[in-house]
């Protein structure tokens, strides 16, 4: 199994212990010095004396990553704890320590143990859990760690050594790769052989992806069961068995090959360490329960949920038990990724977290019978819980809670709809409601099938689990095939660090390429090039990458002078800075004078700078409840998020401008200093929720009492050289957030000035009046005016065709048919006039055609009668014949249904064929 197990993670915590003592307080402490409790123990408890044993080995404590990921294509959260230390064995960045160690949230809601719907359905699957881990990075190897696994796990957590055991990687002949006997030798010094067990390459091989650093890990396995099964059937015959109660405690990654493009893998020059263990899985078997929901890292939100829906949770595995258990994890995942900066929404990660919400609300609506928003009333509870460990949610408490809220009754109003569509579907004469439909339950009203087999088995029917599949797997592939990037193995052309990032002072340099890969996606091929210095600023914090030339240095021998290679764009994966080409410089050895295109970097710094001073004057005008959840800015304009829960008024808009335009006309210095981070929030610079920061940040001053930002972006000398600030648009993008556009600068300039083109413009058009407004008043006034009286004419139309068509009432087998083509002003009359003679005629079939500009238009009404006694339905009519023959499409209910389409010369046929149905 790959180290973290995405079978069972999860976790809040309880009360405040203050989680990252650091390790300065600890590092120098010998090990004999830790003496751990001996009292029943907490998660709080059992979390701190994991941190506290490594600050005691000479680990350094470092704070979460956030949950969700920025600058790495290949993730959308954290899914392990070693995610955030990913530069460092990929030889990217330098580690600020050789030890460190930490407890990570981590999100996983895919993969082989990892399916949303089972969780909450068994005991210890999870969506959000926490990693607690290890790490070396070129420092101790097996040794140590295997050492300290075991003293950790027997003498500070006291576990029973009869109840463990190891497994160790066993070889794989066709890689070519022995036996970890290193592993084995170490393990032997602190347990018997007949505990360390053999383990594949699926379960003890640890890969980070298809490429990349890699090695064999170790496992730690307990045996939970009652000494009676431990009698009567050995543990290690279960371990890595998928037994409930014989279950993996920790992973042990030693990291010593790299994977390549081809398959082979090379041995590392630095051997790395990379643990992990679920601090759900650990606290239930330290407090010797048989569900991880049964642990008190669970038991507040669900004695909450008790308490708020009057229902009794028993742990057993009744649809009733299952909601509990979906309500306390989801809750966390919710929460803790909306706290990180990820929304809601209907793409990506956003639509993610919309699953997870929409899932817990379909439990509690279906099978607590509780109707009404229930998340939301659990955040506070969940904040207090983990205020002292990953204090962002409790700072955020009352923006999550907003953003929950809204989201709940957004779709309970939409479950509502699925109810209704389920009941439709239901009332069709089909034994089983087909896979496309149920897919459709699932994706559109959010129905999980078992849900929707539950509904359709109360009315003696199926659903096409079959069919249901088949569109989930075409989806999903769908999903694939649009962000699957396939990138080559990176091409070594110099060896070597380099200076990395200059441009803040430069915008042009001499470099040269360090190494490339060809990268393809979406049927397009590039290459990434890795520079030794680049003036270029990569993709991050919203300020869109740099873009320029490659300029071949000829004196250099780099090839013919004026060859030059066009940067189309700079992005970061990770702390690598990419700059993507779609050619290679004909000689890549060569030395290259690397540009940036200075009119685009000039006017994204104008936006960005102005970005900040927009940023304090909205909190100076709403409130300091305003935050940043999103920013895009570039040469053209600048786009900002932030929270805040009402439309802003005309008013606050005019505020705002005038505030930063007055900061503008000041000419204020903008100071770029780079200072420890503590230092800097000290001082009260704003950092943003769900970034990670170095511990040396550089802080963006626009005058000390006015704005401090952590920012890495880049900025203009003095306020003064922003020009002008005008706003564009203010709008809803979110459950609690606002979104503002505005420009800067020039492109103020040539904003204002089309403004005011088209104001001329409509002066012209209203011949010239003084006061735009009450003329364009008046002229909406007597559009009103004159649309009552063309809906009167048409209605005074319509009654007259109406009472020519009932004189054209034929009677076919019992059934009044009335079938005919009319002359309307637009379509929509079409189905008034199959209204208005539904009141006027009793046992009838209706079928009006139009030719309406060229196009054709059909409406067919059925009485309610006729539908049941001939078994007509409109809307099969309209899809099954009468689409095909104008060339088009529509639908609609049984006893009424439309069509449009493309070819008006059948519009007599259509009428034909419905007369023959009678």
């Amino acid at each position: 199994m790959l180290k973290g197990w995405p079978t069972n993670d999860s976790s809040p915590e309880p009360e405040g212990r203050g989680l990252l003592r650091r390790a300065a307080t600890n590092a120098d402490r010998s090990p004999n010095a830790y003496s751990p409790k001996t009292e029943t123990m907490t998660a709080a408890d059992i979390r701190q004396q994991f941190l506290d044993f490594f600050a005691s080995k000479g680990h350094s404590i470092v704070q979460s990553a956030p949950i969700v990921v920025k600058n790495d294509p290949t993730l959308m959260f954290t899914n392990a704890g070693m995610n955030q230390f990913k530069d460092y064995f990929l030889g990217n960045s330098v580690p600020p320590a050789s030890r460190v160690a930490d407890t990570q949230k981590c999100l996983r809601v895919s993969g082989k143990h990892n399916d949303l719907e089972e969780v909450g359905v068994d005991h210890y699957h999870h969506t959000m859990f926490e990693m607690l881990g290890n790490w070396s990075f070129g420092d101790y190897f097996k040794t140590e760690a295997i050492a300290w696994s075991w003293e950790l796990l027997t003498e500070v957590f006291k576990m029973d050594k009869d109840r463990l055991y190891v497994t160790v990687f066993e070889g794989d002949e066709k890689e070519g790769l022995p036996e970890d006997s290193e592993a084995r030798a170490e393990w032997l010094k602190w347990t018997a052989e007949d505990r360390i067990l053999p383990g594949n390459k699926k379960d003890n091989f640890w890969e980070m992806g298809d490429t990349g650093p890699c090695g064999p890990c170790t496992e730690i396995h307990v045996d939970m069961r009652s000494p009676a099964e431990r009698e009567a059937v050995s543990g290690a015959s279960l371990v890595n068995k998928d037994h409930p109660e014989v279950i993996e405690i920790w992973n042990n990654v030693f990291i010593q090959y790299n994977r390549t493009k081809d398959g082979s893998l090379q041995p590392l020059p630095a051997k790395h360490v990379d643990t992990g263990m679920g601090l759900e899985r650990l606290v239930r078997t330290l407090q010797g329960k048989k569900s991880n929901y049964d642990t008190d890292l669970f038991s507040g939100t669900i004695a909450l949920v008790a308490s708020v829906t009057g229902k009794t949770y028993d742990g057993s595995d009744s649809r009733e038990a299952v909601a509990f258990r979906v309500l306390a994890d989801h809750i966390r995942a919710i929460c803790f990724t909306i706290a990180d900066g990820q929304l809601p929404s209907n793409t990506g990660a956003g639509y993610v977290i919309r699953r997870i919400l929409r899932r817990a609300v379909r439990y509690y609506y279906s099978y607590l019978d509780y109707k009404q928003p229930l998340l939301q009333q659990l955040v506070p509870a969940l904040a207090a819980q983990f205020a002292t460990v990953f204090p962002e949610l409790k700072q955020q408490q009352d923006f999550v809670q907003k953003v929950v809220l809204e989201e709940e009754q957004a779709f309970l109003s939409t479950l509502e709809k699925g109810l209704k569509r389920i009941g439709e579907l239901l009332a069709e004469d089909a034994p089983a409601i087909a896979g496309d439909k149920a897919f459709e339950l699932y994706d559109t009203y959010g129905f999980p099938p078992d849900l929707t087999k539950l509904i359709a088995a109360e009315q003696n029917k199926t659903m096409d689990e079959a069919g249901f599949e088949k569109a989930m797997a075409e989806q999903k592939n769908r999903s694939r095939a649009a962000t699957q990037i396939d990138a080559g193995d990176w091409v070594v052309v110099h060896q070597g660090e380099g200076r990395g990032f200059v441009g803040y002072s430069q915008l042009t340099t001499e470099t040269r390429v360090l190494r490339y890969r060809k990268v393809s996606a979406k049927g397009k091929t590039q290459y990434q090039l890795v520079l030794e210095e680049t003036p270029f600023y990569a993709e991050s914090g919203g300020q869109v990458g740099d873009t320029g030339t490659l300029m071949a240095n000829a004196s250099a021998g780099a090839g013919p002078a004026g060859g030059e290679v066009v940067i189309a764009d700079t992005k970061k994966e990770n702390n690598l800075i990419l700059h993507l080409t779609d050619k290679l410089p004909e000689n890549i050895e060569g030395v290259f004078t690397a540009s940036v295109n200075k009119p685009l970097r000039q006017s994204t710094a104008v936006h960005h700078s102005a970005t900040h001073l927009m940023h304090a004057a909205l909190r100076h005008v709403l409130g300091h409840h305003v935050q940043q959840k999103g920013s895009l800015v570039n040469a053209e304009h600048l786009r900002f998020d932030f929270s805040h829960f009402a439309k802003m008024t005309d008013e606050e808009m005019a505020q705002v401008e005038a505030e930063v335009n007055e900061k503008i006309r000041a000419n204020i210095p903008v100071v770029i200093a780079e200072m420890p981070k503590d230092e800097a929030i000290a001082m009260g610079a704003m950092a943003l929720f769900g970034e990670k920061y170095a511990d040396t940040v550089r802080v963006v001053i626009i005058d000390p009492a006015y704005s401090l930002e952590l920012c890495g972006g880049t900025h203009v000398g003095a306020t003064g050289e922003l020009g002008i600030f005008k706003l564009k648009s203010e709008a809803a993008v979110a459950a609690g957030v606002r979104r503002v556009e505005a420009v800067c600068g020039a492109a103020a300039e040539q904003y204002i000035g089309e403004t005011e083109k088209n104001m001329a413009a409509i002066s012209g058009l209203l011949k010239g009046a003084k006061d735009l407004p009450k003329a364009i008043d008046n002229l909406l006034a007597e559009n009103a005016q004159l649309k009552k009286h063309v809906e009167s004419l048409e209605a005074r139309q319509l009654v007259a065709v109406r009472n020519e068509l009932l004189q054209k009432d034929d009677i076919i087998n019992q059934v009044n048919f009335i079938g005919d083509i009319v002359e309307v002003p637009h379509a929509d009359a079409l189905k008034k006039l199959c209204f208005d003679l539904k009141h006027h005629l009793s046992d009838f079939v209706v079928v009006l055609c139009a030719n309406i500009g060229g196009k054709p238009f059909v409406a067919i009404a059925i009485a309610d009668n006729v539908v049941a006694a001939r078994g007509l339905d409109a809307g099969a009519i309209i899809k099954q014949q009468v689409a095909p023959l104008i060339k088009g499409g529509g639908g609609g209910q049984k006893n009424l249904a439309t069509a449009g389409g493309n070819d008006a010369g059948q519009l007599q046929q259509v009428i034909d064929v419905v007369r023959g149905l009678l």
